[in-house]
Formats: C-alpha cells, structure tokens, sequence
C-alpha cells in the first residue's frame, strides 16, 4: 500500500500554529517521493545517505538550535521536532534514526557550545556534512549516569580521556561524538563534564559494532590516552550531568513521538489489510473482535498524541515537562507496541515475513521502550515528580 496517513484531523487540534501544518504537510510529501522504509544490507551507507538527503532538503534546520549556525530558529522548536519525527517515522524508522541522532548527537552543543564549537559543528551537522553521535551510556552505567567510569584528567591545556562508552548509535559512522566523562569536581553525578571527539581523535577507536534487531549504526567505543583539548569541553566543567538531562529532556517527547509514527503506519497498514482480506464471505474488517480491536488501537494511538503534543507545547511555553515528558514516553511507547503486536496478529502468516512492513515495525518498536530512558525509569520519574508536587502543595497550605 502507498504511505497515506487516512487521518489527519489531529493537526487541527490548538497545540499547533499553521506553520507546524505547513511543516509536517511539506515533510510528508517530500518523504513520499524521496525516501523508502526497506534500505538493503548496507545500514552504514543507508544512514549516510539520509543524513545527506535530509541535509540537502532543510529538514536537518530544525534539529539544532541557532539562526546564526543553520537552524530555523534560535531554540528548538519542540512541536516541529515531534511533528517531523512522527512523520519520518511513518514513513521509515531508519530515516528517523538518521534525523533524531543529528539533533541528539549535538544537542549539547546547540544547548550549551560556545560559539566557535557551534559554528564548527551545527552549521555542518545542519547540512548533513558532519554525522553525530551522543555517549553517554556505558557497560555499567546506563539509566544510572552517577556510575559513569569513564575519565577526563586535566594536563595543561589538554584533558586525557580514558573507558568505554556502548550502545552509541552511530557508532561507527559519526564525524563526532558528544562524550560525557568524570571529571572528579564533585562525587556522583555532579564531577562529570562534555566534550567533543571528533572521530580521527588519537587514542579513539571503535572497540566492537553491535547489532541489533532493527539494524543501524550502534557501537561501543574506546579511549586510550586520548588528548582532547581544553576547547573542545562543553560548558563548564564538572556541569556535564546537567549538560546530558538538559539534552535529553529536548528529545525525550520526540521518542513518543517516533513511536506515534510508527502505530499510525501500523494502524494504517492493519486497516488495509482487514478491508480486503476475504473471510468466510465477508472481510476480516466486518468481524467485530477486528472492529473492537481497531477501537483499541485508535484510542491507545489519540491518548499517546495527546500527552506528547501536550509536552511539546508546554515545553515551547518555557514550562517545565519533566513529568509530562515521560508521562508521554511511557505511553506511547508501551502503547505503540501493543498497536503494532495487534496490526501484525491481522496479518497472520504474512505479518512475520522479513521486510512486510508491520514485521519491520515490530522490530522498529521494541528499542524505544528503553533508549532514552526505559520504560521503568518513566515510571520511577513520574511518580518522584507527583511526591515533588504534593510536598510542595502541602507546604503551600
């Protein structure tokens, strides 16, 4: 089937102003034309492709912040960032991947780069001419960034870089890496700070690639001795924790997001299938556990782009979201997956076959209920942020 998205009436809703309209109406044509959802075997040169096509095409703009080094507006414009990525997802995983790590992998810098690391880089990373990468997780410090091993030792104008950083998404194909490492100003996660790589750095290599069930570029990193110098620091030192949330907390709604895309294409996909799938002299639509079925799905689907458009638009407001943020990952990734188990079930058979889109999606999903925070971790954010809010109502009384 074509990649026609059968409802759009929630872009008439008020979180939105014409501009974000125009925006994902312009994107969705230019994906239809442009872009596939089945890349072949060579993943490296498919991701490098996409971040050249959507370079080229401007779409990149709006993943960075900064007029002044290639973005559409000075601050991210988070909507716009859900809206593109929700799209792109529908339309293909792997060119959302491509797009998302651009804004993610230097995030830091638009965030809290100086202006020479932003003209260097964003203006670059905008034009899909540098590829980026953000490490911060390690093999015994992901969801807790407190236990980070990694280290930065200060000599002169050069600070050492030492450890190991795994589950880097464009691991191996990344011009630069956005590196967090501890830098001993403080115990836990207050003496870490951020730092730039650039990817023919002495003393960087890419220790192993990892693959995974939907394939991109993933791997674990390694530094030996490796000089970084004192410029090449973002913000301050000993900020780097708040360097790396303040980073996530601009992508993490966007995550919903891309899962959004993808249980709109499946319930899209599930819906052709069942209007012209013959069964026992009707259709499989025509049954009403397939009709029930579908009311679930479009439900789980409204309530998730509720809570992240509700996110998105608070955040554009200069409000705080850390809550409302993770109140809509938790949900629309958990719920995009049921979305799509219950699209592939209409499927029969056919649903598990290699590259049938709803069996891609199926593998697509599975990864967003634990990047950027896990499932669990949404939870454990939501309700620290519920007991915050009732002591501080209870003071107020």
């Amino acid at each position: 089937m074509s990649n026609i998205l059968s409802d759009r009436s929630y872009l008439d809703w008020p979180f939105f102003d014409q501009h974000h309209r125009d925006l994902q109406q312009q994107l969705d044509r230019w994906a239809a034309s442009t872009i596939s959802d089945a890349h072949g075997h060579d993943v490296d040169q498919a991701c490098r492709d996409l971040v050249k096509q959507l370079g080229t095409a401007g779409w990149l703009k709006h993943a960075i912040g900064g007029k002044a080094y290639g973005a559409v507006a000075d601050v991210i414009d988070t909507r716009a960032l859900c809206l593109l990525r929700e799209t792109l997802a529908r339309h293909s995983g792997l060119a959302d991947f491509a797009f998302a790590m651009q804004g993610l992998g230097s995030g830091a810098i638009s965030l809290f780069g100086s202006d020479a690391q932003k003209q260097i880089y964003l203006n670059a990373v905008a034009r899909g001419e540098k590829i980026a990468a953000f490490a911060l997780s390690e093999p015994d410090a992901g969801s807790d960034v407190a236990a980070m091993q990694c280290s930065a030792v200060l000599d002169g104008n050069e600070y050492i870089l030492n450890g190991e950083k795994t589950w880097i998404s464009n691991g191996g194909i990344a011009d630069f890496y956005v590196v967090f490492a501890r830098t001993g100003e403080a115990p836990g996660a207050r003496g870490i700070s951020a730092f730039i790589v650039d990817a023919d750095t002495l003393g960087f290599e890419i220790a192993e690639r990892i693959n995974v069930i939907a394939p991109h570029p993933l791997a674990r990193l390694k530094f030996n001795q490796c000089r970084i110098p004192v410029t090449q620091r973002i913000g301050e030192s000993g900020q780097g924790f708040k360097v790396a949330m303040a980073t996530l907390d601009v992508f993490r709604t966007s995550v919903a997001a891309a899962a959004l895309g993808f249980a709109r294409r499946a319930l899209d996909e599930a819906l052709h299938r069942a209007t012209s799938r013959k069964m026992f002299n009707q259709t499989l639509a025509d049954f009403q556990l397939t009709q029930a079925k579908f009311a679930h799905m479009a439900t789980a689907i409204d309530s998730s782009a509720l809570l992240i458009y509700r996110a998105a638009w608070q955040r554009d407001q200069g409000k705080k979201v850390t809550k409302e943020a993770a109140m809509a990952k938790l949900t629309a990734t958990e719920t995009a997956q049921q979305v799509i188990d219950s699209a592939l079930q209409m499927f029969g058979g056919l649903g598990v076959v290699c590259d049938v889109p709803v069996e891609r999606l199926y593998r697509e999903i599975r990864a967003l209920r634990i990047y950027e925070g896990a499932s669990e971790v949404q939870q454990l954010i939501i309700g620290r942020e519920l007991l915050k809010e009732f002591a501080a109502n209870r003071v107020e009384e």
